[in-house]
């Protein structure tokens, strides 16, 4: 559920350079990570054998980068509605880095920072937000993510 509510793009677009929301945390859990792997074929063991895994690199088994990139719409979803826009969709990302491994069973939340509002075609408007993929207790954040992002009225 949404934390924060505007009631158009155009109040959303008010807050270019500001932080606008954080996020409910989001538990990693290995059933995400073995359903993550089934669908995009990455079965490395790092993310999917736990036994083994508890002896690699990390102590455990870890999340697929993409896993965490992932679940920016879900972060966006419990910060944030807008009331007058019927949907959204992705339209890119710009810059995507992953600073530090996600073990499963750690919690994650989203920062995000709307970077720029531009309005487009069909009523609607174009967002560039830069998301801070934060990791529960760790000095960096999991990931650091600018995404470009299309809303419509």
């Amino acid at each position: 559920m949404a934390t924060l509510t505007f009631q158009t793009l155009q109040d959303l677009a008010a807050c270019v350079g500001q932080e606008v929301a954080v996020s409910d945390w989001i538990t990693v859990t290995q059933a995400q990570v073995n359903q993550f792997a089934e669908a995009t074929g990455d079965h490395q063991w790092i993310h999917v054998d736990v036994e083994r895994a508890k002896s690699g690199p990390f102590g455990g088994p870890i999340a697929h980068g993409f896993l965490t990139l992932s679940l920016l719409p879900r972060f966006y979803e419990t910060a944030f509605e807008v009331v007058e826009s019927r949907m959204g969709v992705n339209y890119g990302l710009n810059r995507v880095r992953f600073m530090s491994p996600v073990l499963v069973g750690s919690r994650l939340r989203g920062r995000m920072k709307l970077l720029t509002a531009e309005p487009i075609d069909n009523d609607g408007l174009q967002m560039t937000w830069e998301t801070i993929i934060e990791l529960e207790g760790a000095t960096k954040p999991a990931c650091v993510a600018e995404s470009v992002v299309r809303r419509y009225r």
